[in-house]
């Protein structure tokens, strides 16, 4: 059965989930994001830090979340994917946000309802911002979650809802990335170019194809509260 939490449901009070004394579950996600958006070169946001607009005037995108070790308190979060669709009405700090969460459908209800609470922003921490910069949130749902890395290309498959795959742009020196090292963008301060080979997002009633247009890589150490 398909599981789907919209925003007012969302309930952290489980059982298992362990405690600090201010009543949020200790948490933490190591791995790495990939993000296609629908600007033209590469987004000015991981400079501006959302101070500029994107290429287009707003921001439409997806992402997705390989994680390699985590915890959500006791709750072991290790060999997760997440999927993410996000779309900002124009500069990224003035929020306003419209989101959507796909957990990977082999989380169990522990995992899926705290990899909720951390990626619309309730549990704090390092997405915490989402708590502020997220007017809409769509909800999340139980999809089958692909997160794959073939040479140096990768691959987020959400069922039939995302199709996409990044790959850094090539720089003077072939063996090198391309890089916006030292940033103090929110997922991590190193980010590695990319373009999208494959771009394609059919849910929420959006229907978009942003292949040949901006992408991102970027490990991420992240954790709250």
């Amino acid at each position: 059965m398909s599981e789907r939490i919209e925003a007012a449901r969302i309930d952290s009070r489980h059982p298992a989930a362990e405690r600090r004394g201010d009543g949020l579950t200790p948490w933490a996600i190591r791995g790495e994001l990939i993000l296609n958006c629908n600007c033209t070169v590469f987004c000015p946001c991981v400079i501006s830090l959302g101070r500029h607009p994107p290429t287009e005037g707003l921001c439409q995108a997806w992402a997705g979340v390989r994680i390699d070790a985590g915890h959500w308190g006791r709750e072991d979060l290790s060999g997760l994917n997440v999927g993410l669709l996000l779309e900002i009405p124009g500069r990224m700090a003035r929020g306003n946000w419209t989101a959507a969460a796909f957990i990977d459908e082999r989380a169990s209800p522990v995992a899926f309802r705290g990899l909720v609470e951390i990626f619309s922003g309730r549990a704090r921490g390092t997405t915490g911002l989402f708590r502020v910069l997220v007017s809409t949130f769509l909800g999340a749902e139980r999809a089958p979650v692909s997160f794959e890395t073939a040479g140096r290309e990768r691959r987020l498959t959400v069922g039939r809802k995302i199709q996409g795959a990044v790959v850094p742009i090539e720089g003077r020196d072939p063996d090198r990335p391309v890089m916006a090292v030292n940033t103090g963008y929110w997922m991590g301060p190193d980010i590695t170019v990319a373009t999208a080979t494959r771009g394609r997002v059919r849910a929420y009633g959006r229907v978009w194809d942003f292949e040949g247009r901006s992408a991102e890589i970027c490990a991420i150490d992240w954790s709250g509260p």
